[in-house]
């Protein structure tokens, strides 16, 4: 059974050569290296008798037909686009999951559809705005969205033109009522499950976010010659707001807030930063908490760049309530995990993931599998194959057992 496991450790790994740098993995929305993440899975897809397309926000929708007409459809799947300098198994291990169970059937069919989804961008790298790909299937990619720029000026509705694919059939992405729910198999991103010493987690919840971007704004001049008494740096401005995000996600238990970009624009080494740009991201279990640390964290920028005879200019980016997980999914994963030989660990996200944009619409479920070490979003990121196989393993009797008739939640 292993040898299933491998060749799903392999694909993720053929699937890394797809990308924007020859020296580490990194896949942005509909880049060119997209192309071949499509062909290669849509390859894949054929050889299972699978149909499959491209839908007009850019994802790669296979569909493995059930046993008869009119029915109703499981979604399966997660994302393929990366962060810069990625792992192997973020996003993509979910998809690659998915056509290897399909494989496993070997042409038997299930009592419903089984559609597999390879969303086209979670990350929000290119744009600064995540779950591109999911909110296309629930029917949320408005105006603002299309016009949003990436840093070379392109539009997501250029992006998608440009990629081959039809803003004009926005609509015909959008879930109907066949979809029954909507299930992600993951790796943890975290050390939960390696603390604990076990394989599989199952999702509970996942936390609220918030995105910001903010540009704190002072005056750029010569570095010799300004004295420090007379220095509106927005430099060491941003810098000690970025103290303050720090301590404040020390202050809260559950509470993370992180500054994970930082932009001098036009800097240089003999000149005082007049601008710059940095990210806020704060999440939390629960939303109150999550939105008691945004308030604290922007008047606390507010506060510095007035000390300092700074601007501070601030943009939300993107935010979302905690997502609760269906129950009812969650009791079939933890009945096909304990019915396969393993135990479960009931959990929660502190990452966001295409499942909490799908629960708006349908039922949606998460399975965890164990990162090593806890890395993610990096190279040295990486899965076990045991723990493959005990997510294969339990994947299969979570479909064979799965009553789409258990499921009347219409879209």
């Amino acid at each position: 059974m292993t040898l299933r496991a491998q060749r799903a450790i392999d694909a993720c790994w053929t699937i890394a050569r797809f990308s924007e740098s020859s020296d580490n993995i990194t896949r942005t929305y509909l880049s060119q290296p997209t192309h071949g993440v499509h062909e290669f899975l849509g390859a894949w897809m054929e050889r299972l008798g699978m149909e499959w397309r491209v839908d007009a926000a850019g994802n790669l929708r296979g569909v493995y037909r059930g046993d008869g007409v009119g029915l109703r459809r499981l979604l399966i799947g997660s994302h393929i686009d990366t962060v810069p300098n990625a792992g192997a198994f973020d996003g993509v291990l979910g998809v690659v999951l998915a056509l290897v169970m399909i494989e496993a059937f070997e042409g038997r069919r299930l009592s419903y559809d089984l559609e597999v989804i390879a969303f086209s961008e979670e990350e929000g790298v290119r744009f600064g705005v995540p779950f591109i790909g999911s909110r296309g299937l629930i029917g949320d990619v408005d105006e603002a969205l299309l016009n949003t720029e990436d840093r070379a000026g392109i539009t997501v509705k250029e992006a998608i033109e440009h990629y081959g694919v039809a803003v004009s059939e926005l609509a015909a992405a959008v879930l109907d009522a066949s979809a029954l729910g909507f299930v992600e198999f993951h790796i943890e991103q975290g050390p939960v499950l390696g603390d604990v010493g076990l394989s599989l987690g199952i999702v509970e919840a996942i936390a609220g976010q918030s995105r910001y971007e903010l540009t704190f704004r002072g005056s750029a001049n010569h570095a010799g010659t300004t004295p420090m008494r007379r220095r509106r740096d927005a430099l060491a401005g941003a810098a000690e707001w970025i103290g303050a995000v720090e301590r404040e996600g020390h202050s809260t238990l559950g509470l993370v807030a992180t500054v994970g970009r930082a932009e001098v624009v036009s800097g240089a080494t003999n000149v005082v930063p007049g601008e710059v740009r940095v990210s806020l991201d704060v999440r939390h279990g629960w939303d109150s908490a999550r939105a008691l640390a945004v308030e604290n964290l922007l008047s606390s920028a507010h506060a510095i760049a007035a000390r300092r005879g700074l601007g501070v200019e601030v943009v939300l980016q993107f935010e979302d309530a905690a997502t609760a997980m269906d129950g009812r999914l969650a009791a079939y994963l933890e009945t096909a995990i304990v019915a396969t030989g393993r135990r479960p660990h009931r959990m929660v996200s502190g990452a966001g993931h295409d499942a909490m944009v799908l629960a708006k619409r349908v039922p949606a479920a998460m399975l965890f599998l164990r990162s090593p070490g806890g890395v993610s979003h990096h190279p040295d990121e990486a899965v076990l194959l045991e723990d493959v196989e005990a997510a294969i393993a339990a994947g299969l009797y979570f479909l064979q057992h799965l009553d789409p008739n258990a499921f009347d939640t219409p879209v």
